[in-house]
């Protein structure tokens, strides 16, 4: 890293979860692959000791602040997608000149991301769709039945309720 370019940035990383001694040991390995990312350099880190959260007694939380030098700016913005940090903040230097394909490639890559993500929600929120009538359907005693293909024969459904005729 030449240090015209270096960022330096603090990140806290948060994790809720049980057991509290994994909280920690995820986090350890969290910062562990941080540190093998290209253009990363981790400075520093400080992970907290767990505690009890106070709306759920079962679960523990605890954060790790980490102290960071990144070749340049769309490396950290790849750390803060990789890693989805409750916080980031950048120390040094006090201004970042970026141009404008600098600029394009950290809006196309957020860009793409936000995309991906909308994609994930499109497909659970049809998933979800799917199991809630599937639900309904089990409720009513009502379920279709796929007929499995016989020598190339079309698949036929077959509806079957499970009330009783009188």
């Amino acid at each position: 890293m030449s240090s015209s370019e270096e960022i330096k940035a603090m990140m806290i990383l948060d994790i809720i979860g049980r057991p509290a001694q994994h909280l920690v040991e995820t986090l350890e390995k969290m910062i562990d692959e941080m540190k093998t990312e290209k253009g990363v350099k981790v400075v520093s880190k400080n992970i907290k000791e767990p505690v009890t959260m106070k709306d759920n007694k079962e679960f523990f939380a605890t954060f790790a602040e980490i102290e960071l030098e990144v070749e340049d700016i769309m490396t950290l913005t790849g750390l803060m997608f990789k890693y989805m940090p409750a916080h980031i903040e950048v120390i040094s230097p006090e201004k970042i000149n970026l141009a404008n394909t600098g600029w394009s490639e950290v809006l196309s890559e957020l860009i793409r991301r936000l995309h991906s993500y909308d994609e994930m929600t499109r497909i659970i929120q049809m998933e979800n769709a799917r199991l809630v009538g599937e639900l309904q359907k089990a409720k009513t005693g009502i379920y279709v039945k796929e007929i499995p293909e016989k020598n190339g024969e079309n698949k036929n459904t077959e509806k079957k309720s499970s009330k009783r005729k009188k």
